[in-house]
């Protein structure tokens, strides 16, 4: 079950494809990605751990967890957004990322999950 805090912590996700960082010919595309989250609600919450859903083109999937993000557990405040920028290897040129944040209140320490919503990794060249 989400709870009503949950619904008021917007995810949104840039992602760009970073040809410098990848070596095409040994199948290594490189996907950068900025991450917004944004504290709609009326407490102060701390990102604490993430969880990510990873698949390529070839169908194949990783799971990723760990604590915080980029070696951090931010604290946001009401009103305030966070940004972060991670990346993503594949093996090919086309993937997908979903995934979750688990976060606290403070100072009561609740704790809650929000939805990262999926987004798409795709070499630029191939879009219309």
């Amino acid at each position: 079950m989400t709870k009503p805090i949950a619904k008021k912590v917007q995810i949104r996700v840039k992602t760009a494809f970073s040809e410098l960082q990848s070596n095409v010919d040994m199948h290594e595309f490189f996907f950068s990605y900025r991450i917004s989250i944004k504290n709609e609600s009326d407490s102060v919450i701390q990102l604490m751990s993430r969880k990510w859903f990873i698949t390529d083109s070839n169908g194949d999937n990783r799971f990723v967890e760990g604590e915080g993000v980029v070696g951090e557990q931010p604290v946001i405040q009401p009103g305030s957004v966070y940004e972060y920028y991670s990346g993503c290897l594949l093996k090919t040129g086309f993937g997908k990322m979903s995934g979750s944040y688990a976060f606290l209140t403070h100072p009561d320490g609740m704790s809650f999950e929000v939805p990262i919503p999926e987004f798409n990794l795709v070499l630029p060249w191939v879009l219309n």
